[in-house]
C-alpha cells in the first residue's frame, strides 16, 4: 500500500468510526468501546507507518481537483513532510491514550456512545488540517473541530456552567475565524490558489501584493482557536466538560491548530516584518498574563488551562522569531506531558471526592491514596517547569535559544524586537510557571485539605495510560533535539548555554521560593475551616463532576470560595492576585464593550420594530378594515333588503342617465 493511501486512511479511520458509534450506540452498545478505541488505534498504527516512511524525506505530495470552480480551484490535496508526520502522531497517540481513559472514566455515562463518536470525530477534523495540503480542505477540519468542542465542553448539559461555557468557545472561536475566512480568500486571491505548496511559491516569488494585511487576518483566526491573547478568555471556562476532553483540546486538537497552521504559513508571515512583531507581543501577553492568571487560581483544571495557554505562547514566540521546528518541538513535548497533566488530574479529582469539583485548597494527603497520579504527574509538572532532564526543558530552551539568535543578530528572519519580546517575555514566564506548578504540587499532594471518601483504586484503563504517558514526558526530549532537525527545517535544535543556565536558574528560584512561601504560610497561618466534604457516589469520575458543576463550584464564575491562608500563591502576587484569579476582568472589559452594545442595539431594534415599523403596518391594515366592517354592516341577509336596494339603484342609474340625455 502506498504510502499516500495510508495517508488518506489516517484521518479516514476515525471519521468511520465516528459514524459507526453514532449510528449503533444505541442499538448495539455492546460495540461502542471497540469502535471508540479500536479505529483510533489502527488510525495511530498507519500514521506511525507514515512517518517511518516519511522519514524527514521529501514531502508526500498529491491532489486532485475536488470540483471545477472557474476561477480559483479547489483541490483534494495531500501534503506531509516531517511537520504533518510527526504532528500526526502526537495527535492519535493523545486520542487513543483519552479513548482509552474515557472507557473507564464515562464507564457510567449514559451519554457515552455520543461522546466517544464525537472524539473520534474530533481526532478526524484534526488530522484532516495536519495532513491537508488545500487551505479549503483545511478549513473543512478547522470548522468541523469548532463544532465538536462545542458538544463535548457542553456534555454536561445539565449545568448551566457547561452550557454557558460550550456557547462561548463556539462563540469567541467564531468571532476570529470570520476575518480568518476572509484572509483565506484573500490569500488565495493573490496566489491564485487554495494549494499551500503554490501559495508559498507565490510568497517566494513576491506574488502576495498586501502580506501584512492577509497575515493579521489569519492570526485572529489563530488567536481564536489557539486561544491567544485577546481571544483566549474561552479556554479556561472549557474546564466544564469532561476531563478526558480537556485532555485532547489541550494536548494534539484544536488549541494545537493555529500553532501549526502558522508553522505551514510561516514563510508568509516573514514576508511581513510588522505581522512577525505583532504575533511576538500577542505571544508576550499571552504567557505572561495566563501565567500570572494561573498562580491564582484555586481549581486544578483552571490552572493547568491557563497553562496551555501560557505555553502556546512560547511556540507563537517561537513563529515569531521565524523557527517553527523549535514552535513544533513544544507542540510535541507539550501534548505529552500536557496530556497527562489533565488525565492525572481526572484521577486526583475522582480520588478526592471534592464537591467544589476540582479545588486544591480542599485538597492534599492524595500521594498514598493515588500514587500513579502522584508520580506521573510529578513527571508531568517537573517538564512543564522545564527542569533538565524532562522533556520540557529540551523543547522550551530550543524556543529561547532562537530567540536569542535574532537578538545576537545570528539570523535575520525576524526582526530583533521580536527577539527581545520573545526572550524576556519568555524568561519572565519561565519562572511563574515554575513557581505555579510547584504550588498546584504542594497544595494537591503535600497540603493539609480535609480527608475525602475513598472511592477505591481507579480503573486499569485510567492509570495505565498515565504511565504510557509518563515516558515521553520523561524521555522525549533528550533525544529528539538531535533528530528533530532532520525532519524539520535542518535548524539547530541543541539548547544554548546562555539560555539554559538563565531559563534553569529562574524556574529553580520560581520553585523553591514558591516552596519557601508555602513552608512559611503552613507554619504560622491559621487553617480556615472549609466545612465537611460532601460524598458521592462510588464509581464513575464522570458523575461526580458533573455534580460538583452542578455544585456552582467556586471556579465557574465568581471568584467566591474562602481564601486559603496557606496557598502561597496569595503571598506570592500580593495585590495581584485577585485580577489574576478572575482573569485580569477580561471578561467583564468584553461585556462592556461587546456585550452591553449589542443588547442595547438589540434592545433598540426590537423598540423601533414594535412601536414604528408596527405602528405603519397597523395603520396601513386599518382602512382596510373599516371599508370591510362597513360593507360587513351591509350585509344583513334580508333578501327584500337587497332586492330594495337593487331597485333603488336602478332608479338612481335610470334617472341619472335621462339627466345625461336631455342635458346632451
Amino acid at each position: 500500500m502506498t504510502t499516500t493511501t495510508l495517508a488518506v486512511l489516517v484521518p479516514l479511520l476515525p471519521f468511520l468510526g465516528a459514524l459507526a458509534g453514532l449510528l449503533l450506540g444505541r442499538t448495539a452498545p455492546g460495540f461502542v468501546r471497540p469502535l471508540a478505541v479500536l479505529p483510533t488505534l489502527a488510525s495511530l498504527a498507519l500514521a506511525a507507518t507514515v512517518a517511518w516512511r516519511q522519514g524527514g524525506g521529501q514531502a508526500v505530495d498529491a491532489a486532485t481537483e475536488l470540483t471545477p470552480t472557474g476561477s480559483v480551484p479547489i483541490e483534494l490535496a495531500l501534503y506531509v513532510d516531517g511537520f504533518a508526520a510527526l504532528t500526526a502522531v502526537l495527535v492519535t497517540v493523545v486520542a487513543v491514550c483519552v479513548q482509552i481513559y474515557s472507557t473507564g472514566y464515562l464507564r457510567d455515562d449514559p451519554r457515552y456512545p455520543s461522546y466517544a463518536a464525537l472524539v473520534s470525530l474530533f481526532t478526524s477534523a484534526m488530522l484532516l488540517v495536519v495532513y491537508s495540503g488545500d487551505l479549503m480542505v483545511l478549513l473543512v477540519g478547522w470548522e468541523v473541530m469548532g463544532i465538536c468542542s462545542y458538544f463535548l465542553v457542553g456534555h454536561y448539559w445539565e449545568t448551566p456552567e457547561a452550557r454557558a461555557a460550550s456557547l462561548k468557545a463556539f462563540l469567541v472561536t467564531k468571532l476570529g475565524d470570520v476575518p480568518f475566512l476572509i484572509g483565506l480568500f484573500a490569500l488565495a486571491t493573490d496566489a491564485g490558489s487554495f494549494r499551500i505548496t503554490r501559495i508559498l511559491g507565490a510568497v517566494a516569488g513576491g506574488g502576495i501584493e498586501h502580506p501584512t494585511l492577509i497575515c493579521l487576518l489569519l492570526l485572529a483566526g489563530v488567536a481564536g482557536k489557539s486561544a491567544q491573547f485577546p481571544l483566549h478568555t474561552w479556554l479556561p471556562d472549557a474546564m466544564a466538560g469532561p476531563t478526558p476532553v480537556s485532555a485532547l483540546i489541550h494536548a494534539a486538537t484544536m488549541v494545537a491548530a493555529g500553532v501549526y497552521f502558522v508553522a505551514r504559513l510561516l514563510p508568509l508571515f516573514e514576508a511581513s516584518q510588522a505581522a512577525m512583531t505583532v504575533l511576538a507581543v500577542m505571544a508576550a501577553v499571552t504567557m505572561t498574563g495566563s501565567a500570572l492568571a494561573a498562580l491564582a487560581q484555586d481549581d486544578i483544571k483552571r490552572v493547568l488551562a491557563y497553562s496551555t495557554i501560557g505555553q502556546l505562547g512560547y511556540m507563537t514566540g517561537a513563529l515569531a522569531v521565524a523557527d517553527r521546528g523549535a514552535a513544533v518541538f513544544h507542540l510535541l513535548s507539550h501534548g505529552a506531558f500536557k496530556a497527562l497533566l489533565f488525565l492525572a488530574a481526572g484521577v486526583i479529582i475522582h480520588a478526592a471526592g471534592t464537591n467544589s469539583l476540582a479545588a486544591m485548597s480542599r485538597m492534599g494527603r492524595l500521594r498514598d491514596r493515588v500514587p500513579d497520579a502522584y508520580w506521573t504527574m510529578t513527571v508531568a509538572l517537573l517538564a512543564l517547569a522545564a527542569i533538565p532532564p524532562f522533556s520540557g526543558f529540551f523543547s522550551k530552551e530550543a524556543v529561547l535559544g532562537v530567540a536569542e539568535h535574532v537578538v545576537t543578530g545570528h539570523t535575520e528572519h525576524a526582526p530583533a524586537a521580536a527577539g527581545w519580546i520573545v526572550l524576556l517575555a519568555g524568561l519572565v514566564t519561565a519562572l511563574l510557571t515554575a513557581a505555579y506548578a510547584t504550588r498546584l504540587w504542594l497544595l494537591a499532594f503535600r497540603g493539609e485539605g480535609p480527608e475525602a471518601p475513598d472511592h477505591g483504586r481507579q480503573p486499569l484503563t485510567m492509570t495505565a495510560v498515565l504511565w504510557v504517558l509518563a515516558v515521553p514526558s520523561l524521555a522525549l526530549g533528550g533525544f529528539a533535539f538531535r533528530v528533530l532537525p532532520d525532519w524539520f527545517d535542518g535548524h539547530d535544535l541543541t539548547p544554548t548555554l546562555t539560555t539554559s543556565v538563565l531559563g534553569t536558574g529562574v524556574a529553580l528560584v520560581g520553585g523553591i521560593v514558591t516552596y519557601a512561601t508555602w513552608r512559611h504560610t503552613t507554619a504560622h497561618a491559621a487553617r480556615v475551616p472549609l466545612g465537611a466534604v460532601a460524598a458521592h457516589p462510588e464509581g464513575d469520575a464522570g458523575l461526580v463532576e458533573a455534580e460538583a458543576i452542578a455544585s456552582h463550584a467556586p471556579a465557574y464564575g465568581d471568584i467566591a470560595y474562602a481564601p486559603d491562608p496557606s496557598d502561597p500563591g496569595r503571598l506570592l502576587l500580593g495585590p495581584l492576585h485577585r485580577p489574576a484569579a478572575a482573569g485580569f476582568h477580561l471578561d467583564a472589559v468584553y461585556t462592556a464593550l461587546f456585550v452591553r452594545p449589542v443588547r442595547a442595539g438589540a434592545s433598540l431594534v426590537r423598540f423601533l420594530d414594535r412601536e414604528v415599523v408596527e405602528t405603519y403596518v397597523r395603520g396601513a391594515g386599518a382602512l382596510p378594515r373599516w371599508l370591510g366592517a362597513a360593507v360587513r354592516r351591509a350585509q344583513t341577509g334580508n333578501v327584500q333588503t337587497y332586492v330594495s336596494a337593487l331597485l333603488a339603484g336602478t332608479v338612481v342609474l335610470a334617472v341619472a342617465a335621462v339627466l345625461v340625455a336631455t342635458g346632451a
